[in-house]
């Protein structure tokens, strides 16, 4: 056996090893209309920014989303999406990010170590385009579908050198100033002797929040009827549920625009599709295009209110690949895809990036992850940054 024949083996080997195979998506028969791409519009001042961000999505989760959703010849929400870049995601530390500094580079516009939310190696921390907007007098919201203390939310808002410190992350939130937070997590949020809690205090933060006027929800529908502009929901003890999720992120986001777009002076709102990487890290297909329809029709939201506003920009991207997610032919039916995956963790291959609204070209092409906040931050008028805070 020569060289070549020996190298190959061992790369099967080794692919063979780490992929979860047998997994098997359905592809949409019927052709979906939905195959409109969104028209390039005019430039000019940019009033509100919505940034969401697919945790943990490659091309193949959105692809094997898009095949199982609207078929071969439909478009999902992001794909009609008229600007499309390319982003290049390690970290300062790591040639393969986390999500901590994955987050971290879009939110400060600079590089940290894996594990660090707005807090860079030498102990210094970089000031957020959250706490620039609220500086500014804007109002601000994060929405996820994991804990609202996890990684990616938090390092808009939070400043720590580790994301495992949930119970610190949810307590800085509290002088954040955001107007709305929606996501799960309350375990974070209430004092140790009650049942569920993950703090090692006292501390209620929830009738904290309620004392600086936030109203807190726990259920999709008091969120519905929530008559506050600041609120607190809180709608599951960890993350939310996967199957039969209530609120759904679409429904969180119609919630948050409402909210925020009272503000005369503009808004700035950050929507994950959280659990897209558990997918991942869990290799299961199904979890992923479940995660994708969910975080696409959150998708649609933006994209209609941004559409209507006209003073909206939406950008849309990932902070890793998680899984090495692929697809290949079934081998017994036409209509299926066979996934495969490489690794049950991140990957270090670059991710898709989307833009829609004023000044959207400005993300087409290959971007560095910290070119993303920089460029929200110059469109948006913030004045120098990044910013490094003692």
């Amino acid at each position: 056996m020569n060289y070549m024949n020996t190298k190959s083996l061992v790369l099967l080997l080794l692919v063979a090893i780490g992929c979860n195979s047998g997994q098997e998506i359905e592809v949409k028969k019927t052709h979906s209309s939905n195959t409109e791409r969104l028209p390039l519009v005019e430039n000019k001042p940019i009033k509100n920014v919505i940034l969401l961000i697919a945790d943990g999505t490659g091309i193949a989760q959105i692809s094997s989303g898009q095949l199982n959703i609207v078929g071969a010849d439909g478009y999902l929400n992001l794909q009609r999406m008229p600007v499309t870049g390319l982003v290049k995601t390690q970290s300062s530390n790591s040639l393969i990010t986390d999500s901590a500094a994955g987050a971290t580079a879009y939110s400060c516009g600079m590089k940290t170590n894996n594990g660090m939310i707005a807090f860079l190696p030498d102990d210094s921390h970089c000031k957020t385009l959250v706490e620039i907007a609220e500086e500014k007098g804007m109002s601000t919201g994060l929405v996820a579908t994991s804990t609202i203390t996890h990684a990616t939310p938090a390092s808009f808002a939070a400043h720590v050198r580790s994301r495992a410190n949930q119970a610190g992350i949810a307590k800085q939130y509290l002088d954040s100033n955001v107007e709305v937070f929606l996501g799960g997590g309350r375990e974070f949020f209430i004092p140790q002797d009650q049942e569920g809690s993950s703090r090692k205090d006292d501390l209620n933060l929830i009738e904290e929040f309620e004392k600086k006027d936030y109203e807190y929800v726990s259920t999709a529908e008091e969120m519905k009827n929530s008559s506050s502009n600041k609120i607190l929901g809180l709608f599951a003890n960890s993350g939310l549920n996967s199957e039969n999720r209530t609120p759904t992120l679409g429904e969180m986001t119609v919630t948050a625009l409402s909210k925020l777009e009272i503000n005369e002076k503009g808004f700035f709102l950050m929507v994950e599709g959280s659990q897209i990487d558990w997918a991942g890290h869990g290799n299961n297909a199904e979890y992923a295009i479940r995660e994708m329809k969910d975080f696409d029709d959150a998708v649609k939201e933006a994209l209609d209110f941004a559409e209507k506003d006209g003073e909206t920009l939406v950008v849309l991207t990932a902070d890793h690949e998680t899984g090495g997610m692929t697809m290949l032919n079934s081998s017994e039916d036409p209509n299926k895809l066979r996934v495969e995956w490489v690794t049950d963790y991140h990957t270090g291959v670059p991710i898709a990036l989307m833009a829609y609204g004023p000044h959207a070209i400005q993300f087409g092409g290959w971007n560095d992850n910290t070119d993303i906040g920089i460029k929200i931050a110059e469109l948006m008028n913030f004045g120098e940054f990044p910013i490094i805070l003692e």
